[in-house]
């Protein structure tokens, strides 16, 4: 394996400070706000504030990790309201006063979809028993009203005139596959009355809820087979510019807010077709159809805020990792102004790896579609060592984006491929839905047959094939050494292990999807596993425990199989954005390399 000439391989501390997360951006009196998280300073989670002229600025307290554990994955974790932030952290909600230093602790409760009402503060309330729909006024001594209580779980609690909505979906299910909009009559201060769901049920997804300039109340729902845009005028739901596309983000966490109005009434909104994204402007009438803004990024966060003639967006492209980007929309020509970017000046003119779409054909017809890196500068007949990546969910999806710590592998002459496998997001409800019961076999067998291609056409060679996964991906990792196939070695982060265990471990929130998908391939069986293994755990995982990790790294070891068990302590579910993420990176390049080695020694 050799690097292309010329080409610097990219060192894992690079790569790792190079991944700053942004996440939850919105829009208050004026300002610009959104969070950071930045791996290369311990991982914690900042805000930062940017102002006209003023540029990007942290004001939340130094040291004060913003998160928020309700529904296990957070989101909706600040809000300004008057001057104050109010935000979650480490022990429950706090307001920081305007111009205080301090924080005062508010509530002891997991909270979070913060939303700012007339005169208080929104938000769900999750303890084990249930979730509440909560409110309290923004005074000095708060105090938490409860709105609605249910055994399932809450969202998007927004008001409107003389209303609120909000969405719900049961216990035994998950948001992106059985969710309701409600809309009840509402006054501050008071309770909720005559509770009427507008849309969704058993077979229909509705999320998103929120009121238009028009009064009318805007969700998205998949009704159609597609999460698009419909609106509710109080007496009927019409849907408004349809499309085949997701309008969406599979509802991971709370404060999604995947389209948003400019002040003229038009409707700005982000539609995933496949990996790719793009940003539609709508008529609120839908008579003019729809118009794509000319964007040079290929992937969209669901964080669309607009304001008057802009919208702020956290988007990527191919050359672009992630970025915080204001676009100026007054003009035919829509202008984009960059406010924060994760690269440091010292990757400005380091060469990357630009991916190609591939699809393959599975034995049932379907086309698997996948992203090809290839080795950074390399020929176009360029042959080399392939690492398949199965990304988590696994409703989640590939993202046409510039993820430096691929570029970390790509750099070393590597290829990294990315798998769209059944049950991916992007493609419609049906696709979504077809991996339960499948877990482990039709996920297996796309990512197989990717590798499967891209050595019938000469890309690698065998014995230089490797999978790769995280949490739910790392199970479709496992699984694929668990059976004969293309792949040499395997490497397994946050990995779930064992389907029924999970369900009985697994947060609150997610016992519903765990369920659903346990009866495919069932546990990781360690004594069918014949290919190196590395496992990379936090041992502060709550998703997905470290024991069963720790139990099948011993019978692996019983078994005689080559495996590797690298434990990061405090470390929790998302390595890739956690301050150990270079650690992980050396080891799995590390182990890449052994396997190669073992095979030329052979």
């Amino acid at each position: 394996m050799k690097r292309a000439a010329g080409i610097a391989a990219i060192s894992a501390a690079d790569a790792v400070r190079a991944s700053v997360g942004y996440d939850q951006l919105r829009i208050y009196e004026g300002s610009l706000y959104w969070l950071e998280t930045r791996p290369d300073t311990g991982g914690g989670t900042t805000l930062v504030r940017w102002q006209p002229g003023e540029g990007p600025a942290d004001v939340s307290p130094g040291n004060f990790n913003i998160v928020s554990d309700v529904h296990a994955y957070g989101g909706g974790s600040f809000a300004i309201a008057d001057g104050a932030l109010w935000c979650v952290g480490k022990g429950g909600l706090y307001r920081q006063a305007n111009g205080d230093d301090k924080l005062e602790l508010i509530s002891s409760s997991a909270v979070g979809d913060l939303f700012v009402g007339t005169g208080e503060l929104l938000a769900v309330r999750e303890s084990e028993q249930g979730d509440e729909l909560v409110a309290m006024p923004l005074t000095d001594s708060p105090q938490i009203r409860t709105l609605a209580r249910s055994h399932g779980f809450f969202g998007a609690p927004r008001p409107g005139p003389g209303f609120l909505a909000w969405s719900h979906w049961d216990e035994r299910e998950m948001p992106w596959d059985a969710c309701e909009v409600w809309v009840a009559s509402y006054e501050p201060g008071e309770r909720i009355e005559d509770p009427v769901r507008v849309a969704g049920g058993t077979d229909e997804s509705a999320v998103e809820p929120r009121w238009g300039p028009d009064g009318a109340l805007y969700f998205m729902s998949d009704r159609s087979g597609w999460w698009n845009l419909y609106r509710w005028d109080g007496n009927e739901v019409e849907a408004i510019a349809p499309v085949a596309g997701e309008c969406v983000a599979e509802p991971w966490e709370l404060g999604y807010a995947s389209y948003d109005f400019l002040d003229d009434g038009r409707i700005l909104m982000v539609v995933q077709d496949g990996p790719r994204h793009r940003l539609i402007l709508v008529d609120s009438s839908g008579s003019d159809g729809m118009l794509a803004v000319d964007l040079p990024y290929t992937s969209i966060k669901p964080y669309v805020a607009a304001h008057s003639k802009t919208v702020a967006l956290i988007a990527a492209s191919s050359t672009a990792a992630p970025q915080v980007a204001l676009v100026h929309l007054a003009t035919d020509k829509p202008q984009v102004e960059v406010l924060a970017r994760s690269e440091h000046p010292g990757l400005a003119k380091t060469a990357v790896s630009t991916p190609m779409e591939l699809g393959v054909r599975v034995a049932d017809g379907r086309e698997v579609v996948a992203l090809v890196y290839p080795p950074t500068g390399s020929e176009p007949n360029w042959r080399a060592p392939v690492i398949v990546r199965a990304h988590p969910g696994p409703t989640a999806s590939c993202l046409l984006r510039l993820d430096w710590q691929a570029q970390f592998f790509t750099s070393r002459g590597f290829a990294v491929v990315d798998v769209d496998y059944l049950g991916s997001t992007g493609y419609g409800r049906a696709f979504r839905e077809s991996l339960y019961g499948r877990w482990g076999v039709d996920d297996v067998n796309d990512c197989r047959a990717v590798a499967e291609h891209l050595l019938a056409v000469g890309r690698t060679t065998p014995g230089q094939v490797f999978i790769r996964g995280a949490s739910a991906g790392g199970y479709t990792a496992l699984h694929a050494v668990a059976q004969d196939g293309p792949f040499a070695a395997a490497t397994a982060i946050s990995a779930i292990v064992d389907p029924d265990r999970w369900a009985k471990t697994v947060p609150r929130f997610q016992r519903a999807h765990a369920l659903r998908l346990r009866s495919g391939a069932g546990r990781v069986p360690a004594d069918a596993i014949r290919q190196a293994v590395l496992l990379i755990h936090g041992t502060d995982d709550a998703v997905a425990v470290v024991d069963d990790v720790r139990e099948l790294a011993a019978e692996l070891k019983g078994y005689g199989v080559p495996q590797e068990l690298l434990l990061l302590d405090g470390v929790g579910h998302y390595i890739a954005t956690s301050a150990r993420a270079d650690t992980a990176l050396e080891a799995e390049l590390a182990h890449y390399r052994s396997s190669m080695a073992s095979a030329a020694g052979g």
